[in-house]
């Protein structure tokens, strides 16, 4: 599957609660709040210090920890690991959530910290069509199918992540054409 992925041009996220390499792939680290959110787990502090420490000086973005869905409760937890997060990384992005709006982050960012659009599916996706977010890296967190492909292009995303390509060869077929389909478009407005 690997060989498959970097055929394909993918990058890889490695998340701070699973393994922690890279595979000679461009990457970058997730905190690991989806895991835990999934799992109806507390956040792993421990993970996400130790995928830093190991693999954050070299990653394209950490994405500072976040709470899934929780809106400005997750901003609180992102602005006391900011500080410890940025000293460690190049770039390190806010991951937004339902009910945040820009005017909340905008004293947070700038061109070491950007924006991953995070949140439940239907706020995420209604973020991309208004193309409410303006940061020096937008990524879009969770993309796996090809319409919320074409929303973070239309959004302007710099990337997005899905962990559909990884583990199927019909999502990572789907979700490569998308994005060649977009690279090869012509804006005619």
């Amino acid at each position: 599957m690997l060989a498959d992925l970097r055929a394909s041009g993918w990058r890889l996220l490695v998340s701070a609660r699973g393994v922690l390499r890279h595979e000679g792939f461009a990457y970058a680290v997730d905190n690991g709040a989806w895991t835990a959110h999934q799992k109806d787990e507390p956040f792993d502090t421990g993970a996400f210090m130790a995928a830093v420490e190991l693999l954050g000086a070299s990653a394209d973005f950490v994405v500072v920890p976040d709470i899934v869905c929780g809106g400005v409760g997750s901003l609180e937890l992102t602005r006391r690991w900011l500080p410890w997060t940025m000293q460690r990384t190049r770039r390190v992005l806010v991951a937004v959530q339902d009910g945040m709006a820009p005017a909340d982050v905008a004293g947070l960012l700038s061109e070491r910290v950007g924006v991953a659009i995070g949140g439940s599916t239907e706020w995420k996706e209604q973020q991309l069509a208004a193309r409410a977010w303006d940061a020096s890296y937008l990524h879009v967190l969770r993309v796996n199918t090809q319409r919320r492909i074409r929303l973070c292009a239309w959004a302007k995303a710099d990337s997005f992540d899905g962990s559909g390509p990884s583990m199927y060869d019909a999502t990572r077929r789907q979700c490569t054409e998308a994005v060649h389909a977009i690279n090869r478009q012509v804006n005619l407005w």
